[in-house]
């Protein structure tokens, strides 16, 4: 049975499974083994390296039904990807197995609705096999690129959320054709009850692990989205001011022949001055021109005289331009 209580940091771990049994598949989801006495939740995710704010914010939602607000970035996207990977784990391979094992152990095999009833159990299988593994093959590659700083250009978390369906309906139905309409005797009785026992645990972990992806997961990666995307912006920017830097950084030899070229010399005038060939004064000119981005003499000139290369009287004359 649970308890409604916001668990924080200080409270021990073993309140946790002690007020809400449920959890402990929670615990094992987030790679958090049993035997840790009486450390308190902090202790214990700090031991086995668990963001401590993910796990209590999961905790929290799944027992009280406490969501954390979708501007919240303290959630650790990383802690919840391997969170909701060993979930899926643990139900395909180890939930839906086991209860179907029950379901066939319990049913009588010549009864036609025993055949209908393994055949809806297994349909239902299916669907929701597909359905993780499509978050497998698609939603979490495209997380872990996001971790990794790349903003896919084909596929976001409003895609993923859009066609995030139900997975319980089949399961829902299955149940109630169990309880109404199955005939047993009194030991299939007990089977069949506690078989029954074990769909309504699953259905509820079913609805808590889609919940937890709908409240918790899409909103943390439309923040990181929102990150990266911000994160691109201004790296084109500083790539722009970069280049415009890099325009502008010009090298004592090309400011040389920058003051040459605005006092009017040629190439094979200031190759003779500056003990160069013309090859490399041409060589040098081109640089300039691809840094500066300047073509012409005249702005060669505006540049040279902005930048206190070469002094406006010699260009101008002690009274300026008339």
């Amino acid at each position: 049975m649970k308890k409604l209580k916001l668990y924080e940091p200080d409270d021990k771990m073993i309140d946790i499974i002690s007020d809400n049994y449920s959890m402990l598949q929670g615990l094992s989801a987030f790679g958090i083994r049993l035997g840790f006495g009486d450390k308190t939740i902090k202790e214990v995710c700090q031991q086995q390296n668990v963001d401590c704010y993910t796990f209590l914010s999961v905790v929290n939602y799944i027992i009280n039904g406490y969501a954390p607000k979708e501007t919240d970035d303290k959630i650790s996207v990383r802690t919840l990807l391997e969170y909701l990977r060993a979930s899926h784990r643990y139900f395909l391979d180890f939930q839906l197995p086991s209860i179907r094992r029950k379901i066939k152990e319990t049913l009588s095999q010549e009864d036609d609705l025993a055949a209908l009833i393994m055949s809806l159990y297994d349909e239902y299988s299916r669907e929701v096999n597909q359905h993780m593994r499509y978050e497998e093959r698609t939603l979490f590659p495209y997380v872990e690129a996001l971790l990794a700083g790349e903003q896919r250009p084909n596929y976001n978390i409003e895609i993923f959320s859009k066609h995030h369906g139900d997975t319980t309906i089949k399961l829902q139905e299955l149940k109630n054709i169990i309880i109404k309409y199955l005939p047993h005797d009194g030991l299939t009785n007990n089977q069949l009850t506690a078989t029954l026992f074990d769909i309504y645990n699953i259905e509820e972990w079913l609805s808590n692990h889609s919940n937890v992806e709908d409240v918790i997961f899409v909103p943390a990666i439309r923040l990181l989205e929102g990150k990266i995307k911000a994160d691109d912006a201004s790296s084109r920017i500083s790539q722009i001011i970069n280049n415009v830097e890099s325009r502008e950084s010009i090298s004592e030899r090309e400011k040389e022949i920058i003051i040459s070229l605005v006092m009017g010399m040629s190439n094979k005038e200031i190759a003779n001055r500056l003990f160069i060939s013309v090859h490399t004064v041409i060589t040098h000119r081109r640089n300039i021109t691809r840094k500066l981005q300047i073509h012409s003499l005249a702005g060669l000139t505006l540049y040279a005289i902005a930048n206190d290369l070469i002094d406006r009287n010699l260009i101008f004359g002690e009274k300026g331009v008339e």
